[in-house]
């Protein structure tokens, strides 16, 4: 017999599972750290006792987890549904999840904390994560957000507490019916057994509901985690995602998905960057077309409201709208600007240890690099749909901050946040897109002014136009060699020439700003954050990192892998470099600077292993770099040898070796699928992803334009994670930074040709 024979009186679907559906009465469990003047986030049913928090547990037997994290294809959803069911003693089949709402009790503390310069005047004091400032400023304004791989540290240990006093109260609900000890049983499988003694926990949810759970909560000695071997790997997974079904079979509902009664579609015009203002447009040239609901003009932009969105983009491109401003933006100047600034722009110091200055008066070797803008390129453009009422508006949308994206729904339409209902949806791709919020303004002041419910959907070109870039960066590195050492590091010097992007950033999350306001008020401020990852992962005894701040004409913003993953192009192009210059092998040289970093040691010979290195020599077309993220006690690590050759076609990868360690592996087929995914996007980044602006316009507008890898370009992506036992880190952005210089390296072994450029060939040959 197993735990569906002990659930109760009703049958379970799978559907319901999925969808995390509650039948019947019902149990939410709180934990001994939940905040009191919280209300729960958790709307009861009939007959269900409300305990606040972040499980419930049905009379049917059914888990549901609270997740408050976008799933944006990356897993997190089944990640962090793992971590409950390993905790509470539930069967996989039991489990459902369900989408939190903004509130104080999710909040994510640690991203907070990292993101203290955004939002603190006093970051120094704010960015423990164990700090009460953190912590208030991420309860008070129901910080949650999806972004910087910080899900399993913000989640995971909540997650594990409130898991372990729900199956406390089980067993001392199964306890007290038997007249034992409730430590005595044992709770495996969905089912509490004593002996011969045993209830599912459908049957003890009622019973569990009035007692207190033990205060601290009794956590398992071993949290979630699965043995990341290679013979393992072949394996179906103990916990497969709880998404894909859905996925495979076109249900699961995306921002663009969702359908409501009387729901009409919009699509949109923004003016071009330098000219944002409306001026004009031809309401003539769509006099009595059919399906025409209502023209909306703004400031800033011109919609179209209609029974289709085909027939909203067509009167759009029928309407002609004419922006005006101060002047259209020309791409090409700024980035001369970027590479100009090394030699005119006043510099901030970011990090200094020892004396880098001192001994680079006169460096050894020194190279620019530079990264252009990238976009997102997410597979659903900005989508959001919008109800109001006159006195309630509904919000249907992906955000990676949803409370943020609430209020700023509601400013915009003069209403209160506590007016805003705001339903989260599943990403169809993101890459820190959906951080940005101005479609759902839009949406809702597009629902204000038509009455109906209403579907925004942009267009692709608005898409690259609108959502800011991944900031372009010139940067300049220098290095001096201890004489007579074999090309031993004396001192590095980074000096990074960018917009202050994250603070920019900042401003608009945090300050609801304009792309334009935003810019301006980080114009000349030092950015620690921009910096991130500048530091090279080698011990190094005398490093400075500069930031040079430059003001550029169009906004910038984050994407995957983020600041560590341009600065690791930046290192591990010009480490290869050093090698070279010292006559070594790439590989050895590494591995001389990490005799005090064993994992990262570990992590490079078990890639060079993998692809059978051959020491990097001109014509075998082998690549290599590492890349560490997080703490160097913590955090992970992956090494990359990368085979790639130079063809009438352009760059051709057609091998990927990857050693990982992430420290403990919560879920092993979900790791290997982030890491397999973050290489190709690396690899998209290192041939393509790039636009420029002409008038003010993306070019190009397309997908089609931008150089993406297709299926049949995907090389052979071989991975080898590190057993561990250290703290768990999300592996998503891993894959994104080591890609791209492992690849630059692989083509200078393969041509004899160094490319300092992202995308590669962008520089001509």
């Amino acid at each position: 017999m197993d735990w569906r024979d002990k659930l109760g009186d009703f049958p379970v679907t799978r559907r319901q599972l999925v969808a995390g559906a509650l039948v019947g009465g019902g149990l939410a469990v709180a934990w001994w750290l939940w905040p009191r003047h919280y209300s729960s986030p958790l709307a009861p049913g009939p007959d269900e006792r409300d305990f606040g928090g972040w499980i419930t547990i049905g009379r049917d037997g059914v888990v549901t987890v609270a997740v408050p994290q976008l799933e944006m294809g990356q897993g997190i959803t089944t990640v962090l549904a793992q971590v409950v069911a390993v905790e509470l003693g539930a069967d996989w089949r039991q489990i459902a999840v369900e989408p939190a709402p903004p509130s104080g009790l999710y909040a994510n503390i640690p991203l907070a904390a990292k993101w203290a310069p955004l939002w603190s005047n006093l970051p120094a004091f704010a960015s423990d994560p164990d700090s009460r400032l953190a912590e208030n400023f991420a309860r008070k304004s129901a910080f949650i957000a999806t972004a910087d791989g910080m899900s399993l540290s913000g989640y995971e240990t909540p997650l594990r507490e409130a898991a372990a006093s729900a199956r406390a109260l089980l067993a001392m609900a199964a306890a007290a019916r038997w007249g034992v000890d409730w430590e005595e049983c044992e709770v495996e499988r969905g089912l509490v057994r004593h002996g011969e003694q045993e209830l599912g926990f459908g049957k003890l949810a009622e019973a569990a509901a009035e007692l207190e759970p033990p205060d601290p909560p009794p956590l398992k000695v071993e949290p979630a985690a699965e043995d990341p071997s290679p013979i393992e790997a072949e394996l179906a997974p103990s916990f497969p995602r709880l998404d894909l079904p859905a996925k495979v079979d076109g249900s699961f509902l995306f921002a663009g998905d969702i359908r409501l009664p009387g729901m009409v579609y919009a699509s949109i015009r923004h003016g071009p960057l330098g000219n944002t203002d409306l001026v004009r447009f031809d309401t003539k040239a769509i006099s009595g077309l059919k399906g025409l609901v209502a023209v909306v003009k703004s400031k800033r932009y011109l919609a179209v409201v209609a029974e289709s969105w085909w027939i909203a983009e067509q009167a759009l491109k029928s309407m002609r709208p004419v922006f005006g401003g101060p002047g259209s933006v020309e791409s090409v100047a700024a980035l001369e600007a970027l590479e100009a600034a090394h030699e005119t722009t006043d510099l901030e110091r970011i990090v200094e240890v020892g004396d880098a200055d001192g001994l680079l008066a006169r460096p050894d070797h020194a190279e620019t690099y530079m990264v252009a803008p990238a976009v997102h390129a997410a597979i659903e453009t900005a989508s959001a749909t919008a109800r109001y009422d006159g006195t309630t508006l509904e919000l249907w949308i992906a955000a990676q901050a949803p409370e943020l994206t609430r209020r700023a729904a509601a400013k915009a339409i003069g209403i209160s946040p506590q007016d805003v209902v705001l339903y989260p949806t599943a990403a169809g791709g993101s890459f820190d897109a959906r951080l940005e919020r101005r479609h759902a303004i839009e949406a809702a002041q597009i629902a204000e002014q038509i009455g109906r419910p209403v579907q925004l959907t942009w267009p692709r070109v608005q898409e690259f136009q609108s959502i800011p870039v991944r900031t372009p960066v010139s940067a300049r590195l220098e290095a001096a060699f201890v004489p007579t050492s074999g090309g031993r590091i004396a001192a590095w010097r980074t000096r990074l020439a960018m917009p202050a992007t994250v603070r920019e950033f900042g401003n608009r999350l945090f300050d609801n700003m304009t792309a334009e306001a935003a810019a301006e008020r980080s114009e000349g401020e030092a950015d620690v954050l921009a910096c991130e990852g500048a530091v090279p992962p080698y011990p190094i005894e005398n490093v400075a990192i500069d930031h040079l701040p430059v003001s550029l004409p169009f906004p910038t913003g984050r994407m995957r892998g983020n600041a560590a993953a341009y600065n690791a192009f930046f290192t591990e192009s010009f480490i290869d470099e050093l090698a070279e210059r010292a006559g070594r092998d790439p590989f050895l040289y590494r591995m001389e600077m990490l005799g005090q970093s064993p994992r990262m040691a570990d992590t490079l010979r078990r890639a060079t292993r993998l692809a059978s290195w051959d020491g990097g020599r001109r014509g075998t077309g082998q690549g290599l770099a590492m890349v560490r993220m997080g703490s160097p006690d913590g955090g992970g690590r992956i090494a990359c040898v990368a085979q790639a050759s130079l063809g009438e076609g352009g760059v051709r990868v057609t091998k990927l070796h990857a050693a990982v360690d992430i420290g403990r592996v919560v879920n092993h087929d979900i790791a290997r699928q982030q890491i397999e995914g973050g290489l190709i996007f690396g690899l998209s980044l290192a041939t393509g992803s790039s636009i420029a602006y002409e008038d003010g316009k993306p070019v190009p507008n397309r997908l089609s334009g931008l150089a993406l890898p297709t299926l049949a370009d995907c090389p052979e992506i071989v991975i080898e994670f590190v057993t561990g036992d250290g703290p768990a880190f999300d592996p998503g952005e891993l894959g994104v930074a080591v890609a791209p210089p492992a690849i630059a390296n692989a083509l200078y072994s393969a041509t004899g040709v160094r490319f300092r450029r992202l995308p590669l060939l962008s520089e001509g040959l």
